[in-house]
């Protein structure tokens, strides 16, 4: 039989509780070190956005989910339980096949007590720093702080689960960053009723950018599309408002909406070079989860952007 470890597990989301769980069974003394006042991660609702709408001041507050008030899951909700724990229909509940994010974190929340998960919680403690206790890859100091108050620990292995859809990507187009009117990234955006009578550019052609286009069409004067992909790009944004477009045309535009996505991003993490972290690549990672230097002592989950379902 395996010997028993202490693990941390960074995040109490889909994959810090489902890494809980898996951990436990196998014997291991495990625990969830989580920054907000309840689990669910990027399933917590919060009506509050950051102070800086593009997400770049480094002295603004973190506000760590983008969930906005509409937002339904875009999978089917047999697809978004898990093997031997369905996503079954509960009395009262959202009844709908894919239902709203209320509805997904009333089922983690369900999942996590049916397990056995809630008190391996250490709720509104921040992990602020995680490296190597001394030369060996099995001893690792994790630093938290709750209150002001700072706490270290040492534990045999760490689990990254913090997600990777808070810290925003904007677009770096020509001239945008003289551009003098307003512009927000999807990461605050929570209603649409700040778009309305406004002349929006929206930049992005992902999941978010289609589903929130839709949505603030309804209240705004005129939206307009552009992407990455083969339709139409920005080509250089003007200090007097007017939007250029790569197909020739143009808009004086109120507001430019990014839906660009989203930086891997751990401050906490130290591992003097092992481990690297770029916008879109954390590496190099073994399937995705572990450094090969470091695993399995040091892991991620939850990595990949896009999945291929079987």
């Amino acid at each position: 039989m395996a010997r028993s470890l202490k693990v941390a597990v960074i995040g109490a989301g889909v994959a810090g509780l489902v890494t809980a769980r898996e951990l436990q069974r196998e014997g291991h003394t495990v625990i969830v070190y989580e920054k907000g006042d309840e689990l669910g991660g990027t399933w917590v609702y919060n009506p509050r956005v950051e102070s800086d709408p593009l997400g770049l001041d480094p002295n603004r507050e973190i506000i760590h989910s983008s969930l906005y008030y509409s937002l339904r899951t875009n999978f089917p909700r047999h697809l978004m339980g898990f093997s031997d724990y369905p996503f079954a229909v509960r009395e009262n509940g959202d009844s709908r096949n894919f239902p709203g994010h209320e509805e997904v974190l009333n089922f983690l929340n369900n999942f996590a007590r049916d397990f056995g998960l809630t008190e391996l919680i250490r709720f509104n403690v921040e992990v602020v720093r995680v490296e190597m206790a001394g030369s060996r890859n099995d001893e690792w100091l994790v630093e938290s702080r709750t209150g002001g108050l700072s706490s270290e620990a040492v534990f045999e292995a760490v689990v990254v689960c913090v997600g990777h859809h808070t810290v925003p990507r904007v677009a770096d187009v020509p001239g945008i960053r003289k551009w003098p009117r307003k512009q927000l990234h999807s990461h605050n955006y929570r209603v649409p009723e700040p778009f309305r009578d406004q002349i929006v550019v929206l930049i992005g052609d992902g999941t978010s950018a289609h589903d929130l286009s839709n949505e603030i069409a309804m209240v705004a004067k005129e939206v307009h599309l552009s992407s990455r992909s083969p339709n139409v790009k920005i080509e250089y944004v003007y200090e007097n408002g007017i939007v250029a477009f790569q197909d020739g045309t143009s808009v004086d535009a109120d507001i430019i909406f990014h839906c660009t996505g989203y930086k891997y991003y751990f401050p906490f993490l130290k591992t003097h070079g092992i481990v690297t972290v770029e916008e879109n690549r954390v590496g190099p990672l073994y399937k995705h989860v572990f450094p090969p230097q470091l695993g399995p002592w040091l892991s991620f989950l939850g990595i990949p952007y896009q999945v291929r379902l079987p």
